[in-house]
């Protein structure tokens, strides 16, 4: 059963946060994304029973852009295992923007340092399951069903918009190619990676994803052990410390909540359960998901981020 201050409080801070939206823009180097609403801002929060608490513009859908980075890390793990994709990506923060090429230039890694970077999404997205890129993406999207219970789908309009203007993912691909680490020709790499970008989702549908991995990969409404709390672990520490690009340790340290943002405007949030506190909202966990298209110059949503800062703050949401 709703609880009607939680959805009081919502509605409140919706409006609080909503002129925040000044400060950033829609992403512009994407021109599909470019044409967004920047004034939109809503959020859905679902429980651990599965009831929805919504306020503002949440009838929307929007593509999932960097907040598929995890979901397709958690997808590879969950077909080769931890230890086999750990051995393709780091789990260190760069200090570099999202889409840098500075590292290999200057530290030469032998792998990319992340999986929340470009770069090391695009080589997790090369070892997705799968004979080819038909192939991988199927299996991506059954692989998301299993917490949904519903086949998702690709935005063709924002998947050709990117396609045509990723000259520095490109780039990106061919020094990872350069280096032996990539696991398929240069422009399949990028098209899987494009693909799982473009994917279209709700908000109802991206908080019931952050309900699970928030209960280390175990759906609670459904009874199902989605995949493995191993995996589920180091996802939470990668979102934790390498979600938010640029921004990451100030959303540790204001927000504590693992997240990952996407530059559509989306932001994926797991509440993990915090039993010793009887009073606090979402005691039992939860998952979040905002979505407003205004980003700042790190690349996530400003009025989300200011929303997810408030939430967490009024509700002891941080997870340290």
């Amino acid at each position: 059963m709703k609880n009607p201050k939680i959805l009081e409080q919502l509605e409140s801070w919706i409006e609080d946060n909503r002129s925040h939206t000044i400060l950033g823009a829609t992403a512009k180097y994407i021109p599909a994304l470019a044409n967004q609403d920047p004034n939109q801002l809503g959020i859905c929060i679902m429980d651990h029973e599965g009831e929805l608490y919504e306020v503002g513009d949440v009838n929307v859908e929007f593509t999932l852009q960097s907040v598929s980075k995890i979901l397709s890390f958690i997808a590879a793990c969950d077909h080769h295992g931890l230890d086999y994709v750990l051995d393709k990506v780091n789990v260190e923060p760069t200090g570099e923007a999202f889409n840098s090429i500075i590292p290999f230039e200057i530290h030469r890694p032998n792998k990319p340092f992340n999986p929340l970077i470009n770069a090391g999404a695009i080589t997790v997205s090369a070892i997705l399951p799968g004979e080819n890129i038909p192939a991988k993406y199927d299996n991506l999207l059954a692989f998301l069903e299993k917490f949904i219970g519903k086949r998702l789908y690709m935005d063709v309009e924002v998947y050709e918009s990117e396609w045509k203007t990723a000259h520095r993912n490109r780039a990106l691909a061919y020094y990872l190619a350069e280096s032996n680490q990539l696991e398929l020709e240069v422009e399949e790499a990028l098209e899987i990676y494009i693909r799982q970008c473009s994917i279209s989702i709700s908000l109802q549908d991206l908080a019931k994803i952050g309900l699970v991995i928030a209960y280390d990969g175990f759906d609670p409404i459904s009874k199902k052990q989605i995949f493995s709390k191993e995996i589920a672990r180091v996802a939470k520490v990668l979102m934790v410390t390498c979600g938010m690009y640029n921004s990451s340790g100030d959303f540790a340290a204001h927000v504590g909540i693992p997240a990952k943002s996407g530059v559509s405007g989306g932001i994926l949030a797991a509440v993990p359960p915090k039993w010793h506190s009887d009073e606090q909202a979402f005691r039992k966990g939860c998952g979040i998901a905002v979505f407003s298209p205004a980003i700042d110059s790190n690349g996530n949503s400003t009025a989300g981020t200011m929303l997810l800062k408030q939430l967490s703050r009024e509700w002891d949401l941080s997870i340290f």
